[in-house]
């Protein structure tokens, strides 16, 4: 009886510990860690050093956030809706002796605040990129950069873009305020009102 107790107390455990792992919704794109040299790339066209705040959004097992830390003394977050990526990363911080600089929270990056950060660090998806954009203009103070992996923003265009092996880095800086997200130039104004149609000419009028 004791034994069956015991095993049945152990199961529950491991199934309460399994749902927490659960991320809160399906991801928005699969973890692919990135390779260390391009890691390396990013964070060096970013021209991150000690004082920078660090934000990575889908931030896997902390690799670029450590690695700044570690090499250029910087502060950090890493943001990941993946709770079992978020734990993976915090040991990881331990190991590489960061813990201290760096922290990594389980949240939708949509909905985060990384207002803080100097330095924004992505390897998302196009539509993703896309669909954060409008927001990293809006959060994000003038002088921040962003750098992406492998995947642009549509019709902002990079200050640089740099090939490691095959892969691609970009870079942005958020303009000054006031500046316009290139994407809000064509949207008409919803509270406008349409300007009336010209009447045709009467056919065969002067």
């Amino acid at each position: 009886m004791k034994n069956r107790l015991t095993i049945a107390v152990f199961l529950c455990i491991g199934a309460v510990s399994a749902a927490i792992a659960q991320p809160a919704r399906t991801p928005d794109v699969p973890y692919v860690p990135t390779p260390p040299e391009v890691v390396e790339a990013m964070l060096k066209a970013a021209n991150v050093k000690a004082g920078d705040v660090v934000y990575d959004l889908g931030s896997g097992d902390g690799r670029i956030v450590i690695t700044a830390a570690k090499k250029y003394g910087s502060t950090g977050t890493g943001v990941d809706i993946n709770p079992y990526l978020v734990e993976v990363a915090r040991q990881n911080a331990k190991k590489e002796g960061v813990a201290d600089k760096v922290k990594f929270e389980v949240g939708d990056i949509f909905e985060f605040d990384f207002s803080k950060a100097t330095v924004v660090t992505l390897y998302l998806m196009p539509d993703i990129n896309l669909k954060l954009r409008p927001i990293l203009w809006g959060k994000l103070q003038p002088g921040t950069r962003i750098v992406s992996h492998a995947f642009s923003m549509g019709d902002w265009k990079p200050e640089r873009t740099i090939d490691v092996n095959g892969s691609n880095v970009y870079l942005w800086t958020i303009p000054a305020r006031g500046t316009k997200d290139p994407s809000e130039a064509v949207k008409p104004d919803p509270k406008a009102s349409p300007k009336p149609r010209a009447a045709p000419s009467p056919a065969g009028g002067m």
